[in-house]
């Protein structure tokens, strides 16, 4: 999502730089191999509800990036909290993040995987399309060809479901926007996770008490693995966060816009394979559909770097 072109660029030059462009690849895979396998966590919890869930990661986060920003020397954004924008913003982040969590959790506790993929797999179109509304970003051929085939892929699963496949979208534009919104604050990913928890902290506090003082809830009333695996919610959120953050600021990119697909496909191997989800020719079709537009969107992506390249080549022996 975020990244810097300058260790690629540099390591053409010496290979000082082959270190940090190997660690941030095992940083980047981390990430996304620990985003597509979360569904195995998930689903360990499907006796709890999607809700307590959602609650016990927000709450065990705080401290975990607590942890996290103070091993790593990342100061707490006081400045930020005093900004009425910037706070507004991440209000609404924060509002973003948490349904597209309890969506997801609820999705993959009730047998739903296959449309968690589905969305994620959408989401990078979407956000492509967002950019082009809002940003004022320029379509290009394959922009088109990406979009107009998602289209029809979302399309065609509404014509099969004769109606609309709400997991999926809801996942992809909540993200999407949640990712719009973030670019317009200048704040690094763990400290807005941070701010963003810490809003939305008073609510899922007040309803694990909740849970807890009326005994309704399974944390403290169920097993001790269960207990045990609520509380790892927040590591489950951060670690791959801060990888990812770490891996991005290292590797260009287009090389993370081609690791992000992992995620959605290691979701989309464990929705088959292990769980044993069905996969119909008509849920097949609009997978095609999807992966065919993200195989368009790639090769726009790799087009225009290798255009910017040659226009810095060109910029370069001009200057010489």
């Amino acid at each position: 999502m975020k990244a810097e072109n300058t260790p690629t660029q540099q390591s053409t030059n010496s290979g000082q730089e082959e270190p940090s462009q190997k660690t941030g690849y095992v940083f980047a895979l981390g990430a996304f191999i620990i985003w597509g396998l979360a569904p195995i966590y998930f689903k360990a919890l499907q006796e709890v509800s999607a809700l307590e869930i959602l609650a016990h990661r927000v709450a065990w986060s705080v401290p975990v990036v607590l942890l996290i920003m103070w091993a790593i020397k990342r100061p707490f954004p006081k400045g930020v909290l005093r900004d009425r924008k910037t706070m507004g913003i991440l209000f609404i982040t924060s509002i973003l993040i948490s349904g597209n969590w309890l969506v997801f959790t609820w999705a993959v506790t009730h047998d739903r995987v296959l449309e968690t993929s589905l969305g994620y797999f959408i989401n990078p179109l979407i956000s492509v399309a967002l950019g082009i509304l809002f940003l004022k970003e320029k379509l290009t051929f394959w922009s088109k060809l990406a979009l107009g085939l998602a289209i029809a892929g979302v399309g065609y699963r509404i014509y099969v479901l004769e109606g609309l496949p709400w997991v999926s979208l809801v996942l992809a534009f909540s993200f999407g926007f949640y990712g719009l919104l973030r670019k317009q604050v200048n704040i690094g990913p763990l400290q807005g996770l941070l701010v963003e928890t810490l809003i939305v902290l008073p609510v899922t506090a007040g309803y694990i008490y909740y849970l807890w003082d009326t005994g309704t809830g399974k944390f403290l009333y169920s097993s001790v693995t269960i207990n045990w695996l609520l509380v790892a919610g927040g590591v489950i959120t951060t670690i791959p966060l801060a990888l990812f953050s770490a891996g991005a600021r290292i590797l260009p990119l287009n090389t993370i816009g081609f690791i992000q697909y992992l995620a959605p496909s290691l979701t989309f191997l464990l929705a088959v394979f292990a769980f044993k989800e069905p996969l119909d020719l008509h849920l097949l079709a609009t997978f095609a559909l999807i992966w065919a537009g993200l195989v368009a969107y790639t090769i726009g992506v790799v087009k225009q770097q290798n255009k910017r390249r040659r226009a810095s080549r060109l910029t370069a022996k001009k200057a010489s």
